[in-house]
């Protein structure tokens, strides 16, 4: 208990609207570990933001327990809050000031010392702009103010809900690598994404949820495996090659020209192989495996189950 920095079981939230009730979150157990940077994967509207406005007592679980830092929450969050920083909504800056003066009323409003208001923008890369008006900042410079607000408390814990969302690549790669110097730094990130191929680069650990379930949880070296799960082989008879290959076991599909080929722990199997045949490769490049085509292989598993009948402890929406 005493390593995680969240905790959940059987965490359910039920919304209902007109009659009609959609389960948000159904049954959810959720482990993240203190230190680095941890994924809270899956597609939009798989429940991550509603598990993260319970974690932070924005709204009423169903059923189930969450605990942060291993103390009971809602009831306990009190004790907590001042540990934790989260972007859940789009903050709501002054666009007319300054980047600096929009951080130094916030400090002031919740205690922090002024100096830290400089700390965060040197923290979040916009220490040289912090002059300019907010209304004047690009998307990526509004989500980096953002995180710096988030980090005047000096948080144990930061929680960031889809904070890539509508940027540009190079907005994109200046958040990721902000989040990743932060996850160094000491602070535990539970980043909230659907974009798996962007979150591979900074996580230590994920958890996958769809359809408000838990499908898989780790370390992402664990998940994916360290090895090579597939191979491009580039070869001038791609018929020939295909024969030999499929003849000694291995399994090969064709991309145009190129084989794909797996069931192999060393590609130069393949190489040694083919040329034993008189068949020459001019191409040979390992496909490893990623977060995404691990969802895809997850969720393409899994089997929606029924909704179970209503039930007196699940509220009503607010």
């Amino acid at each position: 208990m005493n390593d995680l920095v969240i905790e959940t079981k059987g965490l359910r939230k039920v919304y209902r609207s007109g009659g009609r009730r959609t389960v948000a979150v159904d049954g959810l157990d959720l482990s993240v570990p203190a230190g680095g940077v941890h994924g809270f994967l899956g597609p939009n509207g798989s429940g991550k933001t509603t598990t993260i406005k319970m974690l932070l007592g924005l709204t009423r679980p169903s059923r189930g327990e969450m605990r942060l830092f291993g103390l009971q929450v809602p009831a306990q969050l009190p004790q907590v809050i001042d540990r934790v920083g989260a972007i859940v909504e789009e903050p709501r800056f002054t666009p007319t000031f300054s980047g600096r003066k929009n951080l130094s009323l916030l400090a002031r409003s919740i205690g922090v010392p002024r100096s830290t208001v400089d700390e965060v923008l040197q923290q979040a890369g916009l220490a040289d702009r912090a002059k300019e008006r907010y209304g004047a900042y690009s998307l990526g410079m509004k989500q980096r103010l953002a995180i710096a607000a988030a980090l005047l408390k000096n948080p144990d814990l930061l929680i960031l809900d889809e904070p890539t969302n509508g940027l540009d690549p190079a907005g994109i790669r200046g958040i990721r690598d902000l989040i990743r110097d932060l996850g160094e730094s000491g602070v535990t990130v539970l980043l909230s994404s659907h974009i798996l191929a962007e979150v591979q680069q900074v996580c230590h650990s994920v958890s996958i949820v769809g359809e408000g379930r838990l499908l898989a949880s780790g370390r992402v070296e664990d998940l994916l495996g360290e090895s090579v799960s597939r191979t491009r082989v580039g070869v001038t008879d791609p018929q020939g090659a295909r024969h030999f290959l499929e003849a000694a076991g291995y399994t090969v599909s064709r991309e145009g020209d190129v084989l794909v080929v797996e069931g192999h722990e060393n590609p130069a199997e393949i190489t040694k192989l083919l040329a034993g045949k008189g068949v020459y490769v001019s191409e040979l490049s390992a496909i490893r495996p990623t977060l995404e085509t691990f969802f895809l292989k997850l969720t393409g598993r899994a089997r929606p189950e029924p909704t179970p009948p209503s039930d007196p402890a699940d509220e009503e929406a607010s």
